[in-house]
């Protein structure tokens, strides 16, 4: 027999059932005051009492985290009440679906639209950080995805775990709270947590949706943990070609083991996925909005010789082939790299880059104190004997540049011989 649906839960007027949770049902209402659709979000309040202690906390603190975040990317809250049997909490109404809906339907988003749902989201989290509220359960189902005509909009959900000032749901060091698969290493030992916390959680998802793989996975709970705390995972650009490079190294600084190596706020990582998003779209030429498909993936073959180079190129092999991302006028792109090659430590894997890119700015500088001047052609730079002989010593098979010179020694040699012969004759003969 269904469970009967109530006619109104204060006064909004109840339409239908649009998802159920372990608290209780969600359910699609109008405000009639206003006529506005909203959604009326229940905890059943004949639970055990054990269960029915900890979901209450969590769904005030819920009403109290995001109705204290007034940001278009986080959920708004507009009302909470209760009756005999329910507990309930009216929400904005989001025509849209889950990340991790999209992500198992296969309908993985491209890359540029990757880019831009999880800047939103950093958005979002920034501010919240800002106000004090640490999210900790940032994971795809929390993370509701709207396709619009202007591009894709991001909305945070969930903010039943949040640490804020006064929070409802205590929590202390050594107990863990969370989602295992998008937990931070500090996370998964039950340490104090902060906002970079986030961070680490947020990166998890990148990575993601990116990819359609999850950085750190295990055949169980322990195993997730151990990875997490432990194994640093593939590059993104490795399991698919069409994910620039600059991303390998923001997902890198995102998914540090060490707060301390991580993004120190989420605004830091906004601004580079804001970066390189520019840098997709300019390539691209269209916003980002949800793909039909996800975008092609490499063999198996050439994901395994894909290297990390520190240029926009997989392999020598791709040099004529279009590349998914071209450096513009208006993206310092070579500032960002130094940046995040720096702090992740592979500033060696990007010194031709850097190197080349230095030369290439120094010699703009002076073509444009020097406006009409044509460059000078660069020395030639000295060539290395073959066969290991000395400078200016003729090696076999060269032309005979070096003859004449060796010729011109050998007759002054051969006149100091005589002139001395001379005089040693001169002087015996006294």
């Amino acid at each position: 027999m269904a469970e009967a649906i109530p006619e109104t839960l204060g006064r909004y007027k109840v339409l239908e059932v649009v998802g159920r949770g372990a608290m209780g049902i969600v359910y699609k209402a109008v405000d009639p005051a206003i006529d506005r659709i909203v959604a009326i979000k229940t905890i059943n309040l004949s639970l055990n009492e054990d269960e029915l202690t900890e979901y209450e906390a969590r769904f005030q603190q819920e009403a109290k985290a995001a109705g204290r975040s007034s940001h278009p990317n986080i959920v708004t809250i507009y009302d909470v009440g209760r009756n005999d049997e329910v507990a309930y909490m009216a929400m904005e109404f989001l025509q849209g679906r889950e990340l991790k809906e999209l992500l198992a339907a296969g309908r993985r988003p491209d890359v540029a639209t990757t880019v831009e749902l999880v800047a939103q989201v950093a958005d979002g989290l920034a501010y919240a950080h800002e106000h004090d509220i640490v999210h900790r359960d940032i994971k795809p189902s929390n993370i509701m995805v709207i396709d619009l005509p202007s591009g894709v909009l991001a909305k945070i959900t969930d903010f039943g775990i949040a640490r804020m000032p006064g929070s409802a749901v205590k929590t202390m060091t050594g107990i863990v709270l969370g989602s295992p698969r998008y937990m931070s290493p500090e996370q998964v030992v039950g340490k104090a947590l902060d906002p970079r916390s986030d961070i680490f959680s947020l990166g998890i998802v990148l990575y993601e949706t990116m990819t359609g793989v999850a950085p750190f996975d295990g055949d169980n709970l322990t195993a997730i943990m151990h990875a997490t705390a432990n194994v640093q995972p593939e590059p993104p650009s490795s399991l698919d070609a069409t994910i620039p490079r600059m991303l390998d190294l923001i997902v890198a600084k995102a998914l540090a083991k060490s707060v301390d190596d991580r993004y120190q706020t989420m605004r830091e990582l906004a601004i580079d996925l804001r970066d390189v998003g520019r840098q997709l779209l300019d390539s691209s030429g269209r916003r980002p909005a949800l793909a039909a498909a996800p975008p092609p993936r490499p063999t198996a073959a050439a994901a395994a010789a894909a290297t990390i180079s520190g240029r926009y190129r997989q392999d020598p092999s791709e040099e004529d082939r279009a590349e998914p991302l071209k450096l513009a006028n208006q993206f310092d792109s070579f500032g960002a790299t130094v940046r995040l090659a720096a702090l992740t430590e592979q500033t060696g894997e990007f010194s031709g880059y850097i190197s080349q890119t230095q030369k290439m700015r120094a010699f703009q500088g002076k073509a444009d104190d020097r406006p009409g001047t044509a460059p000078q052609p660069a020395r030639a730079a000295p060539t290395i004997p073959r066969g290991g002989g000395f400078a200016g010593r003729p090696q076999p098979g060269e032309p005979g540049v070096h003859g004449s010179w060796a010729v011109g020694p050998l007759i002054v040699l051969g006149l100091l011989a005589v002139s001395a012969v001379g005089l040693l004759t001169a002087l015996l003969a006294r």
